[in-house]
């Protein structure tokens, strides 16, 4: 029974229906044992099907049926060789000999399978069984194998010789027993003596010869024979066979408390996997190992329970069109789950189930057998794993603590213009041509170096607005007003010149996060509120390990007000399973990061129940998925669609605006506005007042030194 649960275990099939003959008290006294066996390797009896050596073949292919209906596909066979081939025969009949299917037969039965026809054979094709092994090569067992064949050939002349049975060797092995019970053993002529042994027989009563029987100890032909508490000595070796063709192969042996090998010799290599035995020819085709199970044909769709309601929408999203109509589910931990079902070498029928309540409930509705698996953002960690089984996880793991922060932007090409907001940038500009053009106008008159074409007037103009950042220039200024303009427009400037020096410093010299490291320590001294999922273990965690109190953990039940309380100030810090921080951030990047080491828990993984036959499949296609690359392109088109939401701000934050300036912006530009004003109304004075009762002649004098200097450019034209 250790050597066939061996078997399941090298292959690691979770489920086993076991067929037993229940009228053999021989038969079924050994269940317990191979119950005990399967279940010792973390397998899970299926089914328990007795059957009646009488039963009619319509009643066995009925109860076949029944199994065949089931998912699980790996029988075990433990009844006498006349059953066996009704089971084997009728089970080829309704197509239970085929791929995917697994049978394993006890010694009852591989002990005769010498003696079974050509038919029946084939009908057991890919069938596995464990056999007593014995010796061949001791002088008894060929002195026996010698005497067999000739006797049989004198009495049977017509039949070929078969090989004797190892039911038969170890009948051979009980008649000795009786025997040297009686009489003693011929070989040493113990009971030469006796003048009558009949009658040294008829003196011995029935519990005499029990217990001599039970005394027995001698090298049989299967092997030692002897009794331990009243039953014969287990053997620890067994040969591992095949029905293949016309009969079977032996693949090689197990031995109890080393596993598999070829063979029995001194220096054998063994090995818990039955795979070192070579290839098996299995049922429907040699190649593909049994997944061991299957989906009948009229199973029902498993229902799979999803969260209703999730903190962040995007993993798992429960809508409806209609309050009767069927619920609508995405999100990517859905995605996750059907490109996974896509892996699958078969169609598994399913519908999704929103569930009201948390993930723990959620999970042991499993347990309760409520739901057949739970699909969501369902994080693996210990009390689940009491309820149901976990596949591989399908996201990062571990919590991360989620802060905000003023950000300092990182260099770059640009860096010189963030000192001044856009807005400022424009007006300096403008106010710089502003005065340069009323110092240029009053000064145009007495400069030489301001007149010219056209071209050359406006490029003096603008290099006098941007020079007076640098230099006041009053050596070459004629007039009151422009000085006075110059003046304070200098001032301005150093005032601009000096805070834009300042603040780019402060852009060069600070480019990280600077404030006190918040840690967990700080928190918890200062009695800040932390944020979490409301619903998540993660309230446990904050309590139980990283020391928090109760009142000092804010539960929250949507992912974007996470924004709205971190920078409020209504938390200090939330604390976010990796994968939710990798989608916060993607939406809110701009003044959030994360702090301090992540801590270990398990990632996102999908609920089964205990020993179910999809897990493996499940757990394996999510690991090709992660090996092929699509689980990365799910999580990048999870996060892909989000433009970095900036948190009300703009890149403009630090720097400096006109608000800042507005001030000396209205001093310079009223003082360059007086200037210019004052100028115009004397030159109009000049050019158009004259006194009265002066002569037509007179308002026609020559024109003076001032008024060919404002002319000058008129008159080099001409």
């Amino acid at each position: 029974m250790k050597a066939v649960a061996a078997i399941i275990q090298s292959w690691k099939w979770r489920k086993v229906n076991i067929i037993y003959e229940d009228i053999n008290p021989a038969v079924t006294g050994i269940s317990p044992e191979l119950i005990a066996a399967i279940q010792g390797v973390d397998a899970e009896i299926n089914d328990l099907l007795p059957l009646s050596p009488f039963l009619p073949y319509p009643s066995l292919s009925q109860k076949l049926e029944s199994l065949k209906n089931e998912s699980c596909r790996v029988f075990i066979v433990h009844t006498s060789i006349t059953l066996a081939t009704k089971i084997f025969t009728e089970a080829n009949n309704l197509g239970m000999m085929d791929k995917d299917y697994v049978w394993i037969a006890t010694n009852d039965i591989t002990s005769q399978i010498d003696s079974l026809n050509a038919s029946i054979i084939s009908s057991m094709q890919g069938v596995l069984g464990v056999k007593s092994y014995f010796s061949t090569t001791p002088k008894s067992y060929k002195d026996f194998h010698f005497r067999f064949r000739v006797m049989f050939r004198l009495q049977y002349p017509d039949e070929p010789v078969p090989e004797p049975g190892t039911t038969a060797m170890q009948a051979y092995d009980t008649a000795w027993a009786v025997a040297i019970a009686l009489v003693g053993n011929p070989y040493v002529k113990s009971c030469t003596n006796l003048t009558d042994p009949v009658a040294c027989m008829h003196e011995m009563n029935g519990p005499q010869l029990l217990e001599k029987i039970l005394q027995s100890n001698f090298e049989g032909l299967t092997g030692a024979f002897n009794f331990k508490e009243g039953k014969l000595a287990p053997i620890h070796i067994f040969r591992i066979v095949n029905v293949v063709g016309k009969s079977y192969r032996e693949l090689g042996f197990w031995s109890e408390g080393l596993g598999f090998s070829e063979s029995i010799h001194k220096g054998s290599k063994y090995n818990r996997s039955m795979s070192i035995l070579g290839q098996v020819f299995w049922p429907g085709g040699p190649w593909s190992v049994p997944k061991g199970w299957g989906v009948p044909i009229n199973a029902q769709p498993l229902k799979i329970g999803v969260p209703a309601m999730t903190t962040f929408s995007e993993f798992v999203n429960v809508r409806y069109y209609r309050p009767e109509a069927k619920p609508i589910v995405n999100g990517f931990s859905i995605a996750v789950f059907e490109a996974a079902l896509e892996l699958l070498p078969y169609h598994l029928p399913y519908e999704f189930v929103p569930f009201n309540g948390t993930y723990d409930s959620l999970v042991q509705q499993v347990y309760d057998k409520t739901f057949d698996a739970v699909v969501g953002d369902t994080a693996i960690i210990a009390n689940r794993s009491e309820y149901a089984e976990f596949t591989q996880p399908y996201s990062d793991s571990g919590l991360q603590m989620l802060i905000y922060f003023n950000p300092k932007k990182a260099e770059r090409a640009w860096l010189f213009k963030k000192p001044f907001t856009t807005s400022m940038w424009v007006f300096t500009v403008v106010i710089n041509i502003y005065n340069g053009f009323v110092v240029w106008l009053i000064e145009r008159n007495h400069n030489p170096d301001f007149r010219g074409s056209i071209w050359n007037q406006i490029g003096t103009m603008l290099t006098l607005a941007f020079t007076t950042l640098f230099s006041l220039q009053g050596e070459i200024l004629h007039s009151n007003l422009s000085r006075m303009t110059m003046v304070v427009w200098l001032f301005v400037a150093l005032v601009i010149t000096q805070s834009f020096t300042a603040s780019l410093t402060s852009l060069l010299t600070v480019q990280q996060l600077d404030q006190t490291t918040i840690d967990i320590e700080t928190l918890k001294k200062s009695g800040a509120k932390v944020g979490c999922d409301a619903n998540s273990f993660v309230v446990k965690y904050l309590e139980v390990v990283l020391g928090f109190q109760p009142n000092n953990i804010r539960r929250i039940g949507s992912g974007d007000y996470y924004r709205q309380a971190l920078k409020s100030g209504e938390i200090a810090a939330a604390f976010l399973e990796a994968p939710y921080v990798k989608v916060f951030l993607a939406k809110y990047c701009d003044g959030f990061t994360t702090s301090g080491p992540a801590f270990k828990v398990g990632g996102f993984g999908f609920a089964f129940p205990r020993s179910s036959p999809y897990l493996p499949d499940i757990s394996e296609a999510v690991l090709k998925l992660s090996e092929s690359g699509k689980l990365r392109q799910l999580e990048h088109s999870l996060t892909s669609s989000y433009k970095c939401l900036a948190s009300n701000s703009d890149d403009d934050d630090d720097s400096l605006g006109l608000n800042s300036f507005w001030g000396l912006f209205v001093i310079t530009g009223g003082m360059s506005t007086i200037a210019l004003l004052a100028f115009i109304f004397r030159y109009v004075c000049e050019r158009w007042y004259r006194p009265l009762g002066q002569s037509q002649a007179q308002q026609h004098h020559a024109p003076s030194e001032d008024e060919l200097w404002m002319f000058a450019p008129e008159i080099e034209n001409q």
